[in-house]
């Protein structure tokens, strides 16, 4: 019985997600941990300068992105957690289902983590702390937390993932 050489059994599963998922968990963790000390460490409203355009701070927002639904009686707590949950549950099928996509699998990482960040804080505070404040002289960007950024860096390189495959297959189409 001759063995064949090209067939390796590692090739013929797929890989595992344990690598994206400790990704997620030590961004979370990440997260977390700012925000429980920017928390601890300044008042409410409270700005460090660090340049002329970046300060940290501590704000609580009870909405969404750009305290969306901020103004509300309550109700956008649980709707926004139950919301990050369910895109926490399609974003694991998702890297179940795409486990050898490198790039796709990192975009959904980092979405995973920033989601579940996010619902971590409804969940226990009722807000999301947020810390990170960009301006510009009197413009002021939202104050955002690591959740946030990862939530938008994962969104990036899934846009720039997409567009790369079509790239690819149009490419090889023509």
């Amino acid at each position: 019985m001759s063995v064949n050489p090209k067939v390796n059994s590692q090739a013929q599963t797929p890989p595992a997600l344990t690598r994206w998922l400790v990704l997620a968990g030590c961004m979370l963790i990440v997260d977390q941990l700012t925000k429980l000390w920017f928390d601890s460490s300044l008042r409410y409203g409270e700005r460090l300068k660090v340049l002329p355009f970046f300060d940290f701070t501590l704000l609580y927002n009870p909405g969404a992105a750009f305290s969306f639904l901020a103004d509300q009686a309550g109700w956008q707590r649980w709707f926004f957690t139950v919301l990050g949950l369910g895109a926490a549950g399609f974003i694991l099928w998702m890297m179940h289902k795409n486990r050898t996509q490198t790039r796709l699998l990192l975009a959904l990482s980092l979405i995973l983590s920033g989601a579940l960040g996010n619902v971590i804080d409804r969940v226990a505070y009722g807000h999301v702390i947020d810390f990170l404040l960009f301006y510009w002289q009197n413009w002021y960007y939202p104050a955002f937390n690591i959740a946030d950024s990862c939530i938008t860096l994962g969104a990036i390189l899934l846009i720039l993932d997409e567009v790369l495959r079509l790239r690819g297959r149009h490419a090889t189409a023509t």
